[in-house]
């Protein structure tokens, strides 16, 4: 699939760009600069049938260290890139640094266009003829914002990006006169294609700023992917990128530190609510723990993001290396103290700077997601619940017996299990938590959340009223 970068200073409206390819507000924009910092990637589909992946880069701006890095990985996206798109400003003149950058990528030999932004009417088209002295092969005037003069610039894409190849059904082949030694074939192709397989995984990296998620994210990758930086809430937009392992398709979500609100300033304030929407789409949350500071009560406030989401999870202490002061138990003793709820969640301390355990995590990363989507036999589950009723009888409620009748596994990602009893609202909360350890005990649900619910025979199991 071919890859479309658009690259520019900072503010003239490439992720507004992005966002117009992508039909949706996925991109953070605003009129500071330097919002966008890492690469941020979509397919995008134009003229119905012509797919490719489309790269956000943040502003070419060398104006001080953080900016700097930010820069250099936008020149590196221009490297992967197909096809590049030169984004400027058309309200202002044409500047030399944008002339310099623009004859640097034309040295790539790579189809590129140049994009005047902002005109916003027939009346100030006139400033697009001033930026036709850089002399690109394409000059597109454009209002991102007002969605002009876009047929022109579609028409150009279509002549790099294929249209994809269409399937043809058996039938369509029997009337396009195709022989039937032919249709046999077709037949025999659809007949053998698998169902498809769940072998795709979403992670989260979520905490609060500066424990070093990005980092992380870098070493897993095995390259600078994301933007690092001493400075606190250097990513703003959360990124994604993609890696095999196993046999799935693990994709990590890089989200944006979260701090205090009373201490959330400017831009800060878009990237909170984006990195909530994204815990919606995930699977799987690494939350990523600061060793050398033990658990704060911001940090208990993030972890309950993933117990809101039901969402498997593996802690992971970071920057271990430094962590002279604290043993591994005290480490992970405050966690079990601090963080009760997610008691079904592993722990892991590694250090993203120097390697050290980082590769245990994506065979961890695998293997709870086994867990997470795992349905257990009905008849193996209800062995289980009768031999947990043997070892301790369910309570009477109000001097009534309460029977569980039979249970059954209704739901995956995570595991819901439903107890079909006489009388559901009489099933204590102590005694749901004692099963859901029991089931622990004879199931691995290391790494993942429980959800058990009591109903009567019939009824619907919508509604969850455990979360063990």
């Amino acid at each position: 699939m071919k890859k479309v970068a658009i690259l520019g200073r900072p503010n003239v409206g490439k992720s507004s760009l992005f966002n117009r390819l992508a039909r949706e507000r996925d991109a953070i924009t605003s009129d500071f600069s330097g919002t966008t910092r890492d690469v941020k990637k979509r397919i995008v589909t134009i003229s119905g049938n012509r797919d490719f992946e489309i790269l956000d880069t943040g502003g070419i701006d060398y104006s001080s260290e953080l900016f700097s890095k930010v820069a250099q990985l936008s020149l590196r996206a221009s490297e992967e890139a197909d096809i590049i798109l030169y984004m400027v400003d058309g309200k202002s003149i044409p500047d030399a640094e944008d002339r310099e950058l623009f004859y640097t990528l034309q040295q790539q030999n790579k189809p590129l266009a140049l994009i005047v932004n902002k005109i916003d009417n027939d009346k100030e088209e006139e400033r697009y003829w001033d930026f036709l002295e850089f002399g690109a092969d394409m000059t597109f005037p454009m209002s991102v914002s007002h969605n002009r003069y876009f047929n022109e610039f579609y028409g150009w894409l279509e002549e790099y990006i294929s249209p994809r190849e269409e399937i043809i059904a058996p039938k369509e082949i029997e009337e396009l006169g195709y022989s039937e030694k032919i249709i046999e074939e077709v037949i025999r192709d659809i007949n053998q294609t698998k169902e498809e397989i769940d072998n795709k995984i979403s992670v989260a990296i979520i905490g609060r700023v500066n424990t070093g998620k990005s980092s992380l994210l870098n070493t897993l990758l095995g390259e600078e992917r994301s933007v690092v930086s001493n400075v606190a809430g250097t990513t703003i937009d959360p990124i994604d990128e993609k890696i095999e392992h196993n046999g799935y398709e693990v994709t990590f979500i890089d989200t944006a530190g979260i701090r205090k609100r009373s201490k959330i300033v400017g831009i800060e304030k878009y990237a909170l609510g984006r990195t909530t929407t994204m815990l919606e789409k995930a699977n799987l949350v690494l939350l990523i723990l600061d060793s050398t500071s033990g658990v704060s009560e911001l940090d208990e406030r993030v972890a309950g993001l993933i117990e809101k989401h039901r969402l498997a999870c593996l802690i992971v202490l970071n920057k271990w290396d430094i962590c002279d002061d604290r043993t591994y138990e005290d480490a992970t003793e405050e966690i079990r103290d601090e963080l009760k709820f997610l008691h079904y969640a592993p722990y892991i301390t590694i250090s993203a700077k120097t390697g050290l355990r980082v590769h245990k995590i994506l065979d961890q990363i695998t293997a709870i997601y086994e867990r997470y989507k795992q349905r257990i036999p009905t008849s193996k589950l209800n062995d289980a619940i009768r031999e947990a009723q043997n070892r301790h009888h369910i309570p009477s409620h109000n001097g009534a017996t309460v029977k569980i009748k039979f249970a059954t596994q209704y739901e995956t990602k995570p595991p819901k299990i439903a107890l079909i009893s006489n009388r559901p609202d009489g099933l204590h909360f102590s005694y749901k938590r004692y099963l859901s350890n029991y089931l622990r005990s004879k199931f691995d649900f290391e790494g993942v959340p429980l959800d058990i619910v009591a109903r009567k025979r019939g009824e619907r199991l919508d509604d969850e009223d455990a979360s063990l």
